[in-house]
């Protein structure tokens, strides 16, 4: 699965533990999102985002509500002046879903306009 691809998805609803990834599949989305790390027990995906200033950086975290609006799935933030983190995971699924890869991508699209 690539980068693009991901991004193109879209969320579905997901419950339970059979519509977690397995360890295979978290490895297999990661090594196309940019940057992206696990957390915690493994059970999350987190990246760092830096700008310039304050502005730009409430515009992402604007725009990365919209896309978590629009697909029904949201994020934990951490906001400051210049930075957010962001950190995905499917609590229906008591971990990580193609969800949260998913929208990790469309992050990354929005990135690179």
């Amino acid at each position: 699965m690539t980068l693009d691809e991901l991004s193109r998805a879209s969320c579905k609803p997901r419950k339970g533990k059979a519509d977690g990834l397995d360890a295979a599949a978290v490895r297999e989305r990661l090594a196309v999102l940019p940057g992206w790390t696990l957390a915690g027990d493994d059970d999350r995906i987190t990246k760092d985002f830096r700008f310039d200033d304050f502005h730009r950086t409430m515009a992402f975290v604007n725009a990365v509500a919209w896309i978590a609006h629009r697909e029904d799935h949201h994020p934990d933030m951490e906001v400051g002046y210049g930075h957010c983190r962001l950190t995905w995971s499917t609590h229906d699924v008591g971990g990580l879903s193609e969800n949260d890869a998913i929208c990790a991508a469309k992050v990354e699209a929005l990135l690179a306009r």
